[in-house]
C-alpha cells in the first residue's frame, strides 16, 4: 500500500514540477545523513524510510530523462521507477560497501525493464534484440542495450550531484573575492574558459601570490564543506 501511495505522490509531484526540473526535487542526503536514515529505517522508523525515498526521487527522474526521455509514457515510467526505488530502499544493505545511488539505479532500471517485458509479452514473444524505445537522439533502444550497458547511471548521477553541490557552495559559502577567483580560475558559472593566476591578478589588480593564497583558502573551504 505504501508503495502505491508513494508512487501516486511522485506522479503528482512530477506533474507539478515536470521531468525536466530535477533541481526542484528534495536534495540528496549527505553520506552521514543517508547512513543514519538507513539505520533508523532498519529499526522500523517509517519516517526515515520515507525520507530516503523522497530524497532519492531525483535519481528516478535522472534515469528516465537520460534513457527514456523520448518515450510517450515518460510520466508513467517515473512512477514505475519510483516503485523500483522503494524496493531499493527496502533491500539495500549498507554493509555491502556499494553506494546506494548505484544500487538504487539498477533497481529502478530493472523495474522499468520488467514493465517493458510485461507489455511485450502481452503482444507476443520477447526478443532481446527487439526495440522497446528510442534514446534521446532517436536511436533504437533494445532490451540488450539496457541489460548490457556499461554505463553506471548511479555513478553519473552521483558525480552530477557532487558538481551541483560544489557549485552551490561556491555561490553561498565563499566570500565575494574568493568566489570571483574560483569562478575565474576554473571557468565556472558560464565562463567560456578558465584563467591563470597571473591573468586573474592582472584583471583584479592584485599580486599573483595573493591570488594563490585566496584560491588555496577557498579550496580548503570547499573541501571541508563537501566532506
Amino acid at each position: 500500500m505504501l508503495t502505491l501511495i508513494l508512487s501516486l505522490i511522485f506522479h503528482i509531484y512530477h506533474a507539478i514540477l515536470g521531468i525536466d526540473a530535477p533541481n526542484k526535487f528534495p536534495p540528496p542526503l549527505s553520506p552521514e545523513e543517508e547512513a543514519a536514515a538507513f539505520e533508523k529505517a532498519r529499526a522500523g522508523d517509517e519516517k526515515a524510510r520515507e525520507r530516503l525515498i523522497l530524497h532519492n526521487l531525483r535519481l528516478v527522474s535522472h534515469i528516465v530523462r537520460k534513457y527514456y526521455g523520448a518515450h510517450r509514457d515518460a510520466e508513467d515510467l517515473v512512477s514505475i521507477g519510483t516503485i523500483g526505488l522503494v524496493k531499493a530502499v527496502d533491500t539495500f544493505k549498507t554493509e555491502s560497501g556499494t553506494r546506494f545511488a548505484t544500487y538504487g539505479a539498477r533497481c529502478i532500471q530493472n523495474e522499468i525493464l520488467m514493465y517493458f517485458r510485461a507489455q511485450k509479452k502481452r503482444a507476443g514473444d520477447v526478443s532481446l534484440g527487439e526495440t522497446i524505445d528510442v534514446d534521446r537522439d532517436g536511436n533504437p533502444l533494445t532490451y540488450m542495450d539496457v541489460i548490457s550497458t556499461t554505463e553506471d547511471p548511479g555513478e553519473e548521477f552521483d558525480k552530477k550531484e557532487r558538481i551541483r553541490r560544489a557549485l552551490n557552495i561556491v555561490k553561498c559559502r565563499l566570500d565575494e573575492r574568493e568566489r570571483q577567483i574560483i569562478v575565474m580560475r576554473y571557468g565556472l558559472l558560464g565562463l567560456t574558459r578558465s584563467f591563470t593566476q597571473k591573468e586573474i591578478a592582472e584583471k583584479l589588480g592584485i599580486s599573483r601570490s595573493y591570488v594563490s593564497r585566496i584560491e588555496k583558502s577557498a579550496l580548503e573551504k570547499l573541501k571541508d564543506a563537501l566532506k
